[in-house]
């Protein structure tokens, strides 16, 4: 049995009623007001937190999984933040198949950009299987799939600087990192790599990359 889940954006408890039973404590942090009274009335032991994910605190809930269905449109910004903070041992997320897909994806693959480079950079990623569009109700017009990241130890020491030097290389994801680097890093025009597109690199040696250019 876990210790802590913490589960992202419960809505009206589908998911929760089957996590209940796994952890000794459930958290969930709910944005939707008119969805939290219902929360409380299903689920009396439940902890809600009426909050947006991306403004809170997750070191306050301690040591922790995470899990969640998040929406599209941030689900790159709350797997940057679940995986930023220590305390979280591994997070499991529904997503969409094609963002799955994205995170997931090897360097050389087209599928690779700046979201498969953050995630894989800070953790091991896991596809576990799909989920069909039945499996919902109403059912969405695309499939979606189940990934598991756990954090890595060894983590870049400034990560807020290696994000904003991986946010360039992808930048323009058609160009060449002289093209996108040369002028802030102008120490790129030397290096054997500048002929080469961000996505052709693996995440690590990019980092690197960022180490011997930075002067």
């Amino acid at each position: 049995m876990v210790g802590t889940l913490l589960e992202i954006g419960p809505g009206r408890g589908a998911l929760t009623a089957h996590l209940l039973p796994l952890c000794e404590r459930l958290v969930a942090v709910e944005i939707d007001h008119d969805l939290i009274p219902s929360l409380h009335i299903r689920f009396p032991g439940l902890e809600v937190v009426e909050a947006d994910v991306l403004h809170v605190n997750l070191q306050d809930f301690g040591a922790s999984v995470v899990v969640g269905n998040l929406p599209y449109y941030i689900t790159s910004p709350i797997i940057e933040r679940v995986l930023e903070v220590e305390g979280v041992s591994s997070a499991v997320f529904l997503v969409q198949r094609e963002v799955a897909e994205r995170i997931a994806a090897k360097h050389g693959k087209r599928d690779y950009g700046y979201l498969s480079a953050i995630t894989q950079l800070i953790a091991e990623v896991e596809l576990l299987f799909t989920v069909p569009p039945g499996a919902f109700a109403p059912p969405p017009k695309v499939d979606s799939a189940v990934i598991r990241l756990t954090p890595k130890r060894d983590r870049p020491a400034d990560f807020a600087a290696v994000k904003r030097f991986l946010g360039i290389c992808f930048q323009h994801k058609r160009k060449t990192l002289r093209n996108n680097l040369r002028l802030l890093y102008p120490g790129i025009e030397a290096r054997p790599e500048a002929g080469l597109r961000a996505e052709q690199v693996p995440v690590g040696e990019l980092v690197g990359l960022m180490g011997k250019i930075s002067s």
